[in-house]
């Protein structure tokens, strides 16, 4: 039988070879975790989704989730989910804008939801399927950034990697509400991709976690 001490080198050294192999291939090693992590984080947190699940019921009309549809990676539209804390029929009217303050759209009771940024768990989905990563710029709906590009060019920067649900931005800055906000926005999602690490992951992870309440989430 291996001497603990043994059995310890050996472990550092295996560790060791998997943190080279991690860093040398990180996008490769980033989309693994994603998918392991996301699952992970998808079944913990089922009693979460019953409670919210029942308040949407009970609270209005129309489905519990509902789909949007975002631009990925690369510019690629995909469906992103979320909880429906709106009204049913919300956008009808104005179509796509930022949420607003105190907005008259959300449902009373479910204003918590996104305070919390609980309504986006049901994005884990999303990073189970490929079209999202745990940590990445927040994907943008394609009439928003259509706008957004012809004030900001090199906001296709973006696209080079997979739309995340939190990031550097969302733990920095918070929300934007105009085109002329986002321009912080722009500002640490492109410092983000320059610094991709594994550090970096984690420390913006880290961060995430204070942002259970956000007193400034609409």
């Amino acid at each position: 039988m291996p001497e603990p001490v043994t059995l310890l080198g050996f472990t550092g050294s295996i560790f060791a070879v998997l943190w080279h192999l991690g860093r040398r291939h990180f996008n490769t090693a980033k989309e693994c975790m994603d998918i392991i992590l996301g699952a992970i984080a998808f079944v913990l947190t089922l009693p979460i989704w019953g409670v919210c699940a029942l308040l949407i019921k009970i609270s209005s009309k129309g489905p519990v989730l509902f789909t949007q549809v975002r631009a990925g990676k690369d510019g690629e539209l995909f469906r992103m989910y979320k909880f429906r804390t709106m009204h049913l029929h919300a956008e009808n009217d104005t179509g796509a804008v930022w949420a607003l303050e105190n907005d008259p759209r959300v449902i009373k009771f479910c204003r918590w939801m996104r305070k919390s940024h609980i309504d986006e768990l049901p994005q884990l989905i999303n990073v189970i399927k490929g079209d999202m990563s745990l940590v990445g710029p927040r994907p943008e709906r394609p009439e928003i950034l259509e706008k957004l590009e012809d004030r900001y060019p090199e906001v296709k920067k973006r696209l080079i990697v997979r739309p995340g649900i939190t990031g550097l931005a969302q733990v920095r800055n918070g929300y934007d509400k105009s085109v002329d906000e986002f321009r912080h926005k722009l500002k640490s999602d492109l410092e983000y991709i320059d610094k991709r690490r594994w550090g970096t992951e984690l420390r913006i992870m880290a961060a995430t976690l204070t942002k259970v309440y956000d007193k400034n989430a609409h």
